[in-house]
């Protein structure tokens, strides 16, 4: 019963997009095996168009997706959105749209030797296991609408915080100006005083090096006097030196004369005694001499 309402469901289905409706079990093996590649066909087309779709959809929900990430990590936009967060918008299982002929499916599962009941069975587990895998995915996905709708929210958010970072920014950069204006104020007073410092320190060591430099021409000249006069002085000492040499030379050689004449004297005066002594002797000797005689 599940399965004839399911493929009452997807007939119901089909007549309003426009495709055909499905065979019923009753038809011909003949008619539906001549049906079944037109329908495997169409069925082809169908969930190739719908696939195309779905791909030609999921390009730009990926590229809005990029785009609403993108400016999500630059300005670090934290908010719960309901519309992504509420998904009962779409369609249930039962109501589902399926892309294949379930009814050819069953028709090829006969051919190949399964009987219609093992073949049915077969069919409703692969819709199970497709609406499951649709489930699934239809978790993790939104409608259209709920993404256009949380873009919009997302860009006026963005918008808001373009609008608060530029006035931050205006006034920031005002404040930066003014303080900026502030420290080449005081830049400017420092440098002034730093140079007359600087100035002040230059003429400072300027006549400081000058008085030095008057100081030592001063004691320069004064040592060189100073040498001037010991040098005459010594030359001086040098001449009264020379002349004391040559006054005792002179005290010297006088002295001597005199004692060599002193010498010549009582040389000649010795003599004399000597002479006398012995002319003295001898006429004693002589007068002894004749007394004897």
């Amino acid at each position: 019963r599940a399965f004839w309402l399911r493929k009452g469901r997807a007939a119901s289905s089909s007549r309003r997009t426009g495709s055909a409706p499905a065979p019923s079990r009753r038809d011909s093996g003949g008619a539906a095996a001549a049906r079944a590649p037109s329908r495997e066909a169409g069925a082809g087309r169908g969930f190739a168009s719908s696939a195309w779709a779905r791909g030609a959809g999921a390009q730009p929900l990926g590229r809005e997706v990029r785009a609403v990430e993108r400016p999500a990590r630059n300005v670090n936009i934290h908010a719960s959105y309901p519309q992504l967060e509420n998904k009962s918008s779409f369609p249930p299982s039962g109501n589902r749209k399926l892309y294949f002929d379930t009814h050819a499916f069953v028709c090829l599962l006969e051919e190949n030797g399964f009987t219609t009941q093992q073949s049915e069975i077969i069919v409703s587990a692969l819709i199970n296991i497709i609406n499951n895998n649709m489930n699934v995915i239809y978790k993790d996905m939104v409608t259209k609408v709920q993404q256009e709708i949380a873009l919009q929210q997302i860009m006026s958010h963005i918008g808001g915080v373009k609008k608060d970072m530029i006035i931050l920014e205006k006034s920031e950069f005002s404040a930066l100006r003014a303080e900026n204006e502030k420290i080449k104020l005081q830049l400017y007073q420092l440098r002034k005083q730093v140079m007359d410092e600087v100035s002040k320190v230059r003429t400072d060591s300027k006549l400081d090096f000058n008085l030095e430099k008057s100081r030592t021409k001063e004691l320069y000249s004064l040592n060189e006097r100073k040498q001037l006069k010991m040098r005459t002085e010594v030359v001086e000492l040098h001449a009264q030196q020379d002349r004391a040499l040559t006054q005792t030379y002179r005290k010297i050689d006088t002295e001597v004369a005199g004692l060599k004449t002193m010498l010549e004297s009582h040389k000649l005066d010795t003599i004399k005694y000597l002479a006398g002594s012995v002319f003295t002797c001898l006429t004693v000797a002589l007068g002894f001499y004749r007394l004897w005689i």
